[in-house]
């Protein structure tokens, strides 16, 4: 498998969902068994502020890597140009980058319990905004809030304006003002 193919296979790409859901649960259940008992509570906070983290990189490398740096920003082109396209970075490429970038620093800086922790709760918001991307791309909005994840990605895709990065939330939209706004006329 090319890790630089822009499309990938049906089974390549179910293979992340799968991997992924995979390496969730056995770090959990790792850090269940297996993690001190007394450092329970730091394990739980570092795996929901890698959870917290998540939405913050998702929003930042939608916004300034695949819309601003190439050659991301012409291979996020072409997943614009062709949404319902199995386009996506390969399991390969994304597990060891977040292991270099996420798991090593952490492991270095505090310890296994802590590396793990923080791994876990990234991969658990990652399978979360894969899943929900797939989810606005491929399914029938059959609840409230994927009707509206589904209106704000449309705004993302197909508006002059640039902006509305984030898929799973709105928050740093909101915060940086990288929302659509609509503009009304006013009356005289």
């Amino acid at each position: 498998m090319n890790l630089f193919t822009l499309e990938h296979s049906k089974s390549a790409y179910r293979a992340d969902f799968v991997l992924y859901g995979i390496a969730v649960a056995l770090l959990a259940v790792f850090l269940l068994v297996a993690g001190p008992r007394a450092q329970r509570l730091g394990i739980v906070a570092f795996a929901l502020v890698g959870l917290g983290s998540w939405s913050a990189m998702e929003y930042a490398l939608h916004r300034f890597v695949l819309h601003g740096l190439q050659p991301f920003r012409r291979w996020h082109a072409a997943h614009h140009q062709r949404p319902r396209a199995l386009i996506f970075t390969s399991t390969i490429l994304s597990a060891t980058l977040i292991a270099i970038l996420i798991f090593l620093p952490t492991l270095l800086l505090g310890d296994l319990w802590r590396a793990c922790a923080l791994t876990l709760g990234l991969l658990t918001g990652y399978l979360g905004y894969a899943i929900t991307h797939h989810a606005i791309h491929h399914w029938r909005a059959d609840n409230a809030w994927l009707k509206d994840r589904k209106r704000w990605h449309a705004l993302h895709h197909h508006s002059e304006q640039p902006g509305c990065y984030g898929v799973t939330s709105t928050f740093w939209d909101q915060v940086f003002g990288s929302t659509h706004r609509v503009v009304t006329p006013t009356s005289n």
